[in-house]
C-alpha cells in the first residue's frame, strides 16, 4: 500500500522540527563560549523538568526506564557531546556525525530479537564508515580524533536511550522526556562538579549574559519540549515511514546553519564525507519502504 504524504501543514511542522533540531548545533556552540559544557547540558534538563513535570503525569512506565533513559541520555548522549563540541568538533560535522545513532539504535533492536543483519544495512553501514574514515583522515585542530570518538559514543547513547523508550510502548514522549529528565541532572551536575569545578561553574554562571541563558532555554523549551512534543504528535497522525525520513534533513540543517551563521568551512571532502553518512543513513531508512511498495498486495 503506498504512503499518503504529509498534509502540507503536517509537513510545514516536520520542517520546523527538523530545522530546531539541526540549527540547534550552532546554538549550542554559542552557550559553550560562556558555560562549561556539562554544567550547560545539566541546566538543559533542568528546565526541560521544570516546571513541565507539574504539569505532565508520569508516564506509565517503570521508574528503572525513566532512570535508565534519562542517564542515557543527559549523560550518554548530550554529556558527551557538549564537551566534544567545546573545541573538538565543528558543529556542522557534530550534527552529522551524531546521526550514525541510527545504525546502534538497529543493531540493539536486532540484538534484542534476534534478528540477522540485511544486505542493504551492510551496504548503508559501509558507506556511513566510509564518510566517519574520510573525517577521520581530515582531523584537524577544528575537529579531533578524540572530538570524533566522543560524538561516536554520545550516538551511542542516543541508540542505548531509543532502546529503552522502546520497551515501555506507546507513551506520551512528552512527558517521558520530561520525567526522565529527573534522572538526567544529577549524574550531570556531579559530573560538573568533579570534571569542571564549582568555582568554573559558579563563575560562569555569574558572568554569563542573557544571550547564554537564552541558549539554554533553546536548548529545554525549543529544541526539548517543543521538538518531542511536536515529533510525537506527527507520529501518532501517521506512519512512522511517512515521518521518519524527514529526519535525514537534521544534518542538512546541521551543516548549513554551520557554515552560514559560524562561517564554518566546506571543503570538498567535508561535503563528500557529508554525502557517504547521509547516503548510509538514506539507504538505511528508505530501502524497506521503497520494498514495500514494491511487494504485491495481500490475497483478499
Amino acid at each position: 500500500m503506498p504512503v499518503a504524504p504529509l498534509p502540507l501543514s503536517h509537513l510545514l511542522l516536520a520542517l520546523a522540527v527538523v530545522a530546531v533540531w539541526g540549527t540547534n548545533f550552532v546554538v549550542i556552540k554559542h552557550g559553550l563560549e560562556e558555560l562549561p559544557p556539562l554544567a550547560f547540558a545539566a541546566l538543559r534538563f533542568f528546565f526541560a523538568l521544570f516546571p513541565a513535570v507539574f504539569f505532565l503525569p508520569r508516564p506509565k512506565v517503570p521508574w528503572g526506564h525513566l532512570a535508565a533513559y534519562g542517564v542515557l541520555i543527559g549523560a550518554g548522549q548530550f554529556g558527551l557531546l557538549y564537551i566534544a563540541m567545546n573545541g573538538q568538533i565543528s558543529p556542522g560535522l557534530a550534527s552529522l556525525v551524531v546521526q550514525v545513532q541510527v545504525f546502534f539504535t538497529i543493531g540493539l533492536a536486532m540484538a534484542a530479537t534476534g534478528e540477522r543483519i540485511r544486505l542493504f544495512q551492510i551496504a548503508a553501514l559501509v558507506l556511513a564508515t566510509a564518510g566517519i574514515g574520510v573525517i577521520l583522515a581530515h582531523s584537524d585542530r577544528t575537529t579531533t580524533p578524540l572530538g570524533l570518538a566522543l560524538v561516536i559514543l554520545a550516538a551511542m547513547g542516543w541508540a542505548g536511550g531509543n532502546h529503552v523508550a522502546k520497551l515501555g510502548g506507546r507513551v506520551n514522549m512528552l512527558a517521558y522526556v520530561v520525567w526522565a529528565s529527573l534522572f538526567s541532572v544529577p549524574p550531570l551536575v556531579v559530573m560538573s562538579l568533579i570534571l569542571e569545578g564549582w568555582p568554573t561553574v559558579r563563575a560562569a554562571l555569574a558572568t554569563a549574559s542573557p544571550a547564554a541563558w537564552t541558549a539554554v532555554a533553546w536548548q529545554s523549551v525549543g529544541n526539548t519540549l517543543f521538538g518531542y512534543a511536536a515529533w510525537g504528535w506527527l507520529l501518532a497522525r501517521h506512519p512512522a515511514a511517512t515521518v521518519t525520513p524527514m529526519a535525514l534533513l537534521v544534518p542538512v540543517f546541521g551543516m548549513g546553519a554551520s557554515a552560514l551563521l559560524l562561517g564554518e568551512a566546506m571543503p570538498f571532502w567535508k561535503v563528500g564525507a557529508a554525502a557517504l553518512v547521509m547516503a548510509g543513513l538514506a539507504l538505511n531508512i528508505l530501502w524497506p519502504i521503497v520494498a514495500a511498495r514494491r511487494l504485491p498486495p495481500p490475497a483478499a
